[in-house]
C-alpha cells in the first residue's frame, strides 16, 4: 500500500497559482511521511529553461525562487517579460522589478490582461504611478492576487461612495485585501448592520457617518464578521448589564474588535478578571470601561501580564487603580521599570501612571522625574550659550 502511494506521489506536480504544500502522514505503525503539491496535466518535473533565462535577464535571484516557490519554475506557460514590462511602464527600475519578482514569483503566471485590469483598479485610488509602484514593491502578493476582480472593482466603488478616502482604500487593498473578495452585497449588508447597531445603541444620525468611517479606517476586518455574530455579541453585553452608551464606548475604544471576540471569549475574560481583582460585578464593569483591553486580551495573556507586574512588586490594588498598564507587554514593562529604577524611583510606592502610556507619554513622565531628582536633562548636541 505504501509503495503504491509513493508512486502516485512521485507523479504529482505543482498546479498554477497553488504553492501550498500538503503533508500526508501515514498511520503511526507505518512511518511513511510524504509531501506533495497539487497537480496539473501540462507540467514536467524539469524547470522551464526559457523562464529561468528570462528571469536571469532581469537580474532575479533564481536561488530565492527555488527555495521559496520553486513550483513557478516548472510552469510551461509564464509571462516574465510581459509582467516586467508592466512594472517598467509604471516607472519601476531594474532593482524594483527584480525585487518584486523575487518576493512574488507567482506574478509571472498571472495573465497580463488580468494584471492590466488590476493596474487600472489600483491606479484609480493612487495619486500617481510612483505611489502605485511603491505599493506594489511593498505588497506584491496583494497586487498579483488577480482573482475576484469584478468583486474588487465593485467594492472599491462602494467604499468610494461610502465616503472613504482613496488613501484609505489603497491601504485596504494592500493590508486588508480579503475584504475586497467579499461579494459587494455582503459588505453592504455588514455596513447596514453596523449603522443599525450604532443607532440602536443611542448614536445620533448626524454623527453616524463619521463614526462608521473612523471605525472602518481603524479596523476594516470588521466586514469579515457575520450579522449574526454582531447581534449575539451585543445581546451578551446587554445581559452583562452594560448600558447602550457603555457598549458604544467599548465598541469605539476597541476599534470594532469587540465584535470579533464573541460571547464565549468575553465571558472567560470577565470571569478571570473578576477573580484576579477580587471585585464585584459593578467594580469589574468600571475596570472594563477604563481598560477595554480586559475584554480583548485572552486569559493567558492577561494572566502573564499580571504575574509580571506582581513579580516587580506592584500590587493588585495598584493595577486596579490603573488597569491600562495591562495594555503593555512584559518586555515594555520591564524596560520602563529598569529606567525608573535607575533614578531611584520605586514604582511599588508610587502611581502606575508613570509607568503607563505611550512611548512618548512615558518619556515625558521620565523626564519630569529625572528633573525632580536633580538630574537635569542634558543635550550633548545643543549649542553652548557663550554669555554664560
Amino acid at each position: 500500500m505504501a509503495g503504491m502511494l509513493w508512486k502516485l506521489l512521485q507523479r504529482s506536480q505543482p498546479c498554477r497559482l497553488c504553492s501550498c504544500r500538503r503533508t500526508l502522514s501515514a498511520p503511526r505503525h507505518r512511518p511513511l511521511v510524504a509531501h506533495f503539491t497539487c497537480t496539473t496535466d501540462h507540467q514536467s518535473n524539469r524547470e522551464n529553461e526559457r523562464t529561468v533565462e528570462k528571469l536571469c535577464k532581469f537580474s532575479v535571484d533564481i536561488r530565492k525562487i527555488r527555495r521559496l516557490k520553486g513550483w513557478v519554475l516548472l510552469e510551461d506557460e509564464t509571462y516574465v517579460e510581459e509582467i516586467a514590462n508592466i512594472l517598467q511602464q509604471l516607472g519601476a527600475d531594474e532593482t524594483a522589478v527584480a525585487s518584486v519578482l523575487e518576493r512574488c514569483p507567482e506574478a509571472i503566471v498571472c495573465s497580463p490582461a488580468a494584471v492590466h485590469v488590476q493596474r487600472e483598479l489600483w491606479q484609480s485610488v493612487c495619486k500617481s504611478k510612483e505611489e502605485l509602484v511603491k505599493l506594489i514593491e511593498q505588497f506584491p502578493e496583494s497586487f498579483f492576487t488577480v482573482k475576484d476582480q469584478e468583486n474588487q472593482k465593485q467594492n472599491v466603488q462602494f467604499f468610494q461612495e461610502l465616503g472613504l478616502r482613496n488613501v484609505v482604500i489603497s491601504r485596504f487593498l494592500t493590508t486588508a485585501s480579503s475584504i475586497f473578495h467579499n461579494p459587494v452585497e455582503k459588505n453592504k449588508q455588514m455596513i447596514r448592520i453596523l449603522q443599525e447597531s450604532y443607532l440602536n445603541l443611542g448614536g445620533s444620525e448626524a454623527n453616524m457617518r463619521v463614526w462608521l468611517l473612523k471605525l472602518l479606517s481603524q479596523n476594516p476586518f470588521i466586514l469579515l464578521n457575520s450579522p449574526a455574530a454582531i447581534k449575539e455579541t451585543l445581546a451578551f453585553l446587554q445581559e452583562q448589564r452594560f448600558t447602550d452608551f457603555e457598549i458604544l464606548q467599548l465598541l469605539s475604544k476597541l476599534k470594532g474588535f469587540l465584535f470579533q471576540l464573541g460571547p464565549r471569549s468575553i465571558r472567560h475574560s470577565i470571569s478571570f478578571s473578576k477573580s484576579a481583582f477580587q471585585c464585584t460585578d459593578h467594580d469589574l464593569k468600571q475596570l472594563v470601561l477604563k481598560c477595554p483591553a480586559l475584554l480583548y486580551y485572552s486569559v493567558p495573556v492577561l494572566e502573564e501580564r499580571i504575574q509580571v507586574l506582581l513579580k516587580e512588586g506592584i500590587s493588585i490594588a495598584q493595577i486596579r487603580e490603573t488597569p491600562m498598564v495591562l495594555e503593555l507587554t512584559p518586555q515594555i514593562v520591564q524596560y520602563r521599570l529598569r529606567k525608573l529604577n535607575s533614578l531611584g524611583y520605586r514604582i511599588k510606592d508610587g502611581h502606575l501612571a508613570n509607568l503607563n502610556g505611550t512611548k512618548k507619554e512615558f518619556e515625558a513622565n521620565f523626564g519630569k522625574i529625572q528633573a525632580k531628582k536633580g538630574r537635569p536633562l542634558f543635550n550633548p548636541v545643543a549649542p553652548l550659550n557663550v554669555d554664560e
